[in-house]
């Protein structure tokens, strides 16, 4: 089971950075119920196991391509994020430790994994992966474009992605730069 988890989040993870255009120094938000991985109701079985075999696929791949990864908690801490510090220098952290229950399993995962980790109130990510209806788009930039991925399951639980992209401005008579879009 572990390996399926593992596999089925690195290639959302591949297929997101793909279509999403994703550069090093990117950010991609990931809000991730391991309760809804293992086909229960969001926020009633946080599962440590399951969340670090998810959190490694999307992880590896990321940390591949010199992307950084923000693992979002729940809503008992208010929808933080878990992030590497060198990935939003000077931001201002929040005074919180995730554990699998006040924070969850992922985003516990996360903090214990990174060299340097902190806990950040918002950010605003290029892209995302909701697994399980964690309602991550309070985390991304403001143009957020949904991302048909051939992976539409972590487990049990619906896959949801997006990548963003800059505003255009200008109306009908603008010249926009279609790599942007």
């Amino acid at each position: 089971m572990f390996d399926a988890l593992y596999k089925a989040a690195a290639d959302a993870a591949n297929e997101l950075c793909e279509v999403a255009r994703l550069q090093a120094g990117a950010i991609v938000v990931v809000g991730c119920s391991t309760s809804e991985v293992i086909g229960d109701k969001i926020g009633t079985h946080s599962d440590v196991e399951v969340a670090g075999a998810v959190f490694r696929g999307i992880y590896d791949v990321l940390t591949e391509k010199g992307i950084f990864l923000a693992a979002q908690c729940c809503e008992h801490l208010n929808r933080a994020l878990i992030v590497e510090r060198k990935a939003v220098p000077g931001a201002d952290p929040v005074n919180v430790v995730p554990k699998p229950k006040a924070g969850g399993a992922f985003a516990t995962t996360a903090y214990q994994t990174f060299k340097n980790p902190v806990a950040l109130e918002e950010i605003r990510a290029d892209a995302g992966l909701d697994i399980g209806g964690t309602l991550i788009g309070m985390h991304l930039k403001k143009v957020a474009v949904p991302v048909r991925l051939s992976t539409d399951r972590i487990g049990k639980a619906p896959l949801t992605a997006a990548r963003t992209r800059l505003k255009t401005i200008g109306g009908s008579r603008a010249v926009y730069d279609e790599t942007l879009l």
